[in-house]
């Protein structure tokens, strides 16, 4: 957000419209309401894409690290479960906000960059189900949807418990034809897809794709949010932001420097940098690092320059989604605002407490044992982005005000919303 010494005032952007989205389908994207919010493509059919990333907490989940196959409830009242079923890891990152995905510039995705648009298959698509991911998919988003119905702590579940996560455990694109079936063997389902896409006569003609398709459709045109104050202001409403807000709007292009990366419509650069943000939990590396620790996009690019740098998040709706940062390490907006200025001594004192992850015992030995790693410590900190600002307590206040001033009015509450029912007949999260 802050913290990189700017060297001249950033230009504020123009205002964000419906001409920076992709065009959506509006029948697809109701289908996709639908398998959004439907455990049928879960391997236990028992959590949805809604159950991690809900309305109710900014289309997060309000938690640090997720909790996926295994747990109960939802979003900060979730539990890590009990018994046989209880959760085998925390979901290493945490879960990000689902707005504006669907705007034009958006060419890649997940906080390490693991997923972008590129020809180096020929599916369209750079991730790690590589030559595996199936074709005929309309856009980033629909992609990025395959990608937590094959995950085994995501949605999947455990190899001995189901036949996707056994598909799942063999080659990732065996997965596809069983959820496909589930779709099709719906009688609900098999019509809206049928009069939706031209390509599809019969139930059978569906395929992940289409599957995919229909939910990228939804998220794309469901979280669309360009009507906050700071869009009022951008269309030349001078009254739209606060005396606060737009002293710390000038903060924020100005003195504090933060939009040098928190750049454009959205509020991003959309590349990687590195915070030093306090490291817990199981992370990510690449495939074959033994260490429990979480490189950043390193473990996307294998390059070693990448290492320990997350993707920029766009700030747009930024207060609805707490706790921030690539693992929820900050509750509070202040609190990685203060980070952005200190970093290195924002990480000392950060306190292990901070974290809101749901209690598992049995976690424990994994959930701090990067953090109290001083080898690990010392290689995150030694590659940092960004250099020490100082901000009066006043000029931290603004900043926050402003961000505040990001959070959308009519459209925080989606357009299609979460559906009482879905067609498997299977319960929904609310």
């Amino acid at each position: 957000m802050c913290g990189i010494a700017p060297v001249q005032a950033f230009q504020i952007p123009e205002p964000l419209s419906s001409e920076d989205f992709a065009n959506f389908d509006d029948k697809k994207a109701r289908i996709g309401q639908l398998l959004f919010y439907d455990a049928i493509l879960s391997g236990n059919k028992n959590i949805s894409c809604g159950t991690c990333h809900n309305p109710e907490f900014g289309t997060s989940d309000g938690l640090s690290l997720g909790i996926g196959e295994g747990g109960s409830g939802l979003g900060s009242r979730r539990n890590a479960g009990s018994g046989k079923s209880r959760i085998r890891k925390r979901i290493p990152r945490n879960s990000p906000g689902l707005w504006n995905l669907g705007a034009k510039q958006i060419d890649v995705l997940f906080h390490d960059g693991r997923l972008s648009l590129s020809d180096i298959y020929d599916n369209g698509f750079d991730s790690p189900a590589e030559e595996w991911l199936p074709g005929k998919l309309d856009n980033i988003l629909a992609a990025q949807a395959l990608f937590p119905m094959t995950a085994q702590f995501e949605m999947a579940g455990n190899p001995a418990e189901n036949q996707v996560a056994g598909a799942a455990h063999d080659r990732i694109d065996a997965v596809w034809p069983i959820l496909a079936k589930r779709i099709r063997l719906i009688p609900e389902y098999a019509s809206m897809f049928v009069d939706a896409f031209d390509s599809i006569d019969t139930a059978a003609d569906i395929t992940i794709s289409e599957i995919a398709n229909a939910i990228g459709a939804f998220i794309g045109l469901e979280w669309q949010s360009y009507d906050s104050p700071f869009d009022a202001y951008l269309a030349g409403d001078e009254t739209a932001l606060t005396a606060q807000s737009k002293q710390g709007l000038d903060l924020f292009y100005g003195k504090a420097g933060c939009a040098q990366c928190h750049a454009g419509k959205l509020l991003t650069d959309h590349q990687f940098h590195a915070l030093a943000l306090p490291h817990f939990g199981p992370g990510r590396t690449r495939r074959f690092d033994p260490y429990v620790r979480d490189v950043g996009h390193m473990g996307a690019s294998d390059r070693l320059e990448d290492a320990y740098r997350f993707r920029t998040p766009s700030l747009r709706n930024v207060a609805l989604t707490a706790p921030y940062g690539h693992n929820g390490a900050y509750p509070t907006l202040q609190g990685i605002v203060r980070h952005h200025l200190d970093p290195v001594n924002a990480f000392q004192r950060w306190r292990k407490e901070d974290a809101n992850l749901p209690p598992a015992p049995w976690l424990a030995v994994i959930d701090f044992v990067a953090f109290d790693d001083a080898r690990e410590k010392q290689r995150l900190l030694s590659r940092l982005d960004i250099q020490p600002l100082a901000l009066s307590e006043q000029e931290i206040i603004n900043i926050v005000s402003f961000l505040h001033s990001l959070t959308g009015t009519r459209s925080v509450n989606g357009k299609f919303g979460i559906p009482e029912t879905v067609p498997s007949g299977l319960m929904v999260d609310k």
